[in-house]
């Protein structure tokens, strides 16, 4: 369910205005979107529409939707020895694209849960279903490249990396899989890409933190700042389940944590979610904000 509550400001300047979504480039970010364990069983028993519904319209009415995929999608059943481990129908695929969702963010301690094998499954499910991953590669080099949204000449770049300790994972440089970086070396990537693309926009899109915890951690301010030096233009996150608090640095909107899109929690702080819309255009970024129930 979506609230009614809607906060839109331009970040560049802070000034509250009136946005048109016909003019720039818009992209819908999300938190979590896990299809499996109850979810699943929602999905057999009354379709995986039903999921999206209520958001069916802020998507469609977006130029891209960038959601954090929180499973893998294969038939491959090769799990992790880990305590959680999920994994998605790949024929739901294309339902998620009718819903509008245009990009689908793996970097993250889930997308793992069936081995590496699983993790190429999904990158090419994705792709056959016209879902562009972000944060995926043959090696570490590739998966940390940044995917490139356009529209009208206004480019943004997306760097999607997890930044945590996973159980029963190796991180490997040479294998595919997702980009497993710290925040110091996505910054340099950030800054590379700014150097060279001095009028496109950056996004780091980061699964990091604490679980079920309300405040980011003292680390993760600090990251963030450091992203933002180093010319990211926002920061979007995901993995505490929770909806945590925004921050602002040099006018840069950074969202510590979205909370769950699609999940099956049921603690009152997990069953909620926030889609931030970003509006990229030559005058600069405006943020619009939607509370969501799951």
């Amino acid at each position: 369910m979506i609230t009614n509550k809607r906060v839109v400001f331009a970040v560049f300047p802070l000034l509250l205005i009136c946005c048109s979504y016909n003019n720039g480039l818009t992209v819908c970010f999300t938190g979590d979107v896990m299809l499996d364990r109850g979810v699943r069983k929602r999905i057999e028993r009354i379709g995986i529409d039903s999921l999206f519904k209520d958001a069916k319209p802020l998507f469609l009415s977006s130029d891209a939707v960038v959601i954090n995929l929180e499973c893998p999608v294969t038939k491959r059943v090769s799990p992790l020895k880990k305590r959680y481990v999920f994994r998605a129908e790949p024929e739901w695929l294309p339902a998620l694209r009718r819903q509008g969702i245009t990009h689908a963010a793996m970097a993250n301690n889930h997308t793992i849960d069936q081995g590496r094998e699983g993790i190429t499954d999904t990158y090419n499910n994705l792709l056959a279903a016209d879902i562009t991953p972000t944060g995926y590669g043959i090696n570490q080099r590739e998966a940390c490249k940044p995917v490139v949204i356009e529209k009208n000449g206004v480019r943004v770049a997306i760097f999607n990396a997890f930044l945590l300790r996973v159980e029963d994972w190796e991180l490997s440089e040479d294998e595919a899989g997702v980009c497993q970086a710290s925040a110091e070396e996505i910054s340099r990537g950030v800054k590379a890409f700014k150097e060279s693309h001095p009028n496109d926009y950056a996004v780091a899109v980061l699964h990091w933190g604490i679980e079920y915890m309300k405040e980011p951690t003292p680390r993760q301010r600090d990251e963030a700042r450091v992203l933002i030096d180093s010319g990211a233009d926002a920061v979007i996150g995901h993995h505490p389940h929770v909806i945590q608090e925004e921050g602002i640095h040099r006018g840069k909107p950074i969202f510590y944590s979205l909370g769950n899109f699609v999940f099956d929690q049921k603690q009152t702080t997990g069953n909620a979610g926030l889609a931030v819309r970003l509006t990229f255009s030559r005058a600069g970024v405006t943020v619009e904000r939607r509370y969501m129930k799951n």
